[in-house]
């Protein structure tokens, strides 16, 4: 991986894990988890409209052929990823969400077993295992006395599925687009699906707190619209394992900044369970690498 593609990937990394305390603090504060996502994409899609309308910028349009690849891109990796996550945080913390997204490389492993015909090997296979068994034990720790199981955990579990599909798929249209033309294209179809959620929003908007407005307008900006530009230009500068491989830090991220923000823990077994799940992940990551560029290379 270059330094450029490097430092890119850790900024956004830094951002994305940021975003599950923001979250929090804007539920916290007055927002439903339906306005919570409109806000944010209505912000990051005026900034990619105003960036589109800029005097003197060349902003190109997609080709048709691309059209119904980039909605259904869109619709996954923004409109069911950011439902997932929202709505999934209203009931478990943000560094319990991080540690669950943190698993998503184990579904892309999957997807390249399912879709793209891949053979893992006993190791990725004994990996995906290993990240299973986290993914059971971050679970367990979000039960309450009664070991009813959390319904937040498998909104953000399909969240993680959905950015794997996401990141994947979307390579090979860093071939014929600019990283930033991507992110508005795919910003701009994942927020229509959002505007379901508009009745009530206005209610919503006088009686949320002055945090809970910030943490919005901080994750409008920042992780719904700066970081997917960066995280675009790292992949098109990179491979997608690579590139992909710092996104074993973002549960560390969601959990320090979850805690100096919220003064908010994970429980003790959720944070065993995220180790478990990390190290599953590595295992498939590191040690099948060469699978997994395959995967990439398929997918392209």
């Amino acid at each position: 991986m270059s330094r450029k593609a490097f430092i890119l990937a850790f900024i956004t990394i830094i951002i994305w894990g940021s975003t599950f305390a923001a979250i929090r603090a804007s539920l916290h504060g007055g927002y439903s988890a339906g306005h919570l996502v409109l806000v944010r994409y209505l912000i990051a899609s005026g900034l990619f409209a105003t960036y589109a309308l800029w005097p003197g910028v060349k902003f190109r349009l997609p080709k048709k052929e691309d059209l119904l690849k980039i909605f259904i891109l869109g619709f996954i990796g923004i409109s069911i990823y950011h439902i997932g996550v929202t709505f999934g945080e209203q009931t478990i913390s943000a560094g319990t969400a991080g540690m669950l997204i943190g698993s998503a490389p184990i579904f892309t492993s999957i997807i390249a077993v399912i879709v793209l015909k891949e053979r893992l090997g006993m190791i990725g296979w004994a990996g995906l295992a290993i990240g299973f068994v986290g993914i059971f034990t971050i679970t367990l720790g979000t039960t309450g006395p009664s070991f009813t199981l959390d319904e937040g955990v498998f909104l953000v579990l399909i969240a993680a599925i959905a950015t794997s599909v996401f990141f994947v798929f979307q390579k090979p249209l860093f071939q014929r687009y600019r990283p930033i033309e991507l992110a508005a294209y795919f910003t701009w179809v994942g927020t229509i699906p959002f505007l379901f959620f508009a009745p009530g929003l206005f209610e919503t908007l006088q009686h949320a707190t002055l945090e809970a407005h910030l943490s919005a307008i901080y994750a409008g900006i920042f992780p719904a619209g700066i970081a997917y530009v960066t995280w675009g230009i790292a992949l098109s500068l990179s491979n997608a394992s690579s590139v992909g491989s710092m996104m074993y830090l973002e549960p560390a991220v969601a959990i320090v900044v979850a805690l100096i923000w919220l003064q908010e823990l994970p429980s003790t077994l959720s944070i065993i369970g995220g180790v478990i799940a990390l190290s599953g992940v590595m295992i498939v990551s590191v040690l099948g690498k060469r699978s997994h560029v395959s995967m990439m290379e398929k997918a392209s």
